[in-house]
């Protein structure tokens, strides 16, 4: 049974950003989308109508509920452009501190500006990420 409802589409992730992007939030998404290719090594891809995602990984739960996600990805939300990647880690946490101004839920980092970051930072919080998730859910052959 998939827990996930939010698929991999076909849809275009410029025309998504095109629509929902003010004009700086646009420039950042295209340097964020860069960064998160780079570190994924996979192209953007849209998941459900609003996520900007990068990768996939399958997951099963100890409830035995599985699915699919993207590793890392983002979205625009209002004036805020949220990225989607886990910080659960002492050292993913001190990062955080080092970031500049943000927020940060469960599994959403939310960015107003990158002006108001330091980018090599961030980079550093999606790689772990990235290296957490596979590691908690490693590919079965």
């Amino acid at each position: 049974m998939s827990a996930n409802k939010t698929q991999a589409t076909a849809a275009d992730v410029s025309a998504y950003l095109a629509t929902k992007a003010s004009a700086a939030q646009y420039d950042d998404c295209q340097v964020i989308s860069a960064m998160m290719t780079e570190i994924t090594g996979e192209p953007a891809v849209m998941w459900g109508p609003s996520i900007v995602g990068f990768g996939r990984y399958q997951y099963t739960y100890e409830s035995g509920r599985s699915g699919e996600s993207c590793l890392t990805g983002f979205a625009v939300r209002g004036r805020e452009i949220v990225l989607y990647l886990v910080a659960e880690a002492p050292a993913q946490q001190e990062l955080l501190s080092e970031l500049g101004r943000h927020r940060i839920g469960k599994a959403c980092l939310y960015l107003k500006s990158l002006a108001d970051i330091k980018q090599p930072v961030l980079r550093e919080l999606i790689q772990g990420s990235v290296q957490a998730i596979k590691l908690r859910y490693p590919e079965k052959t």
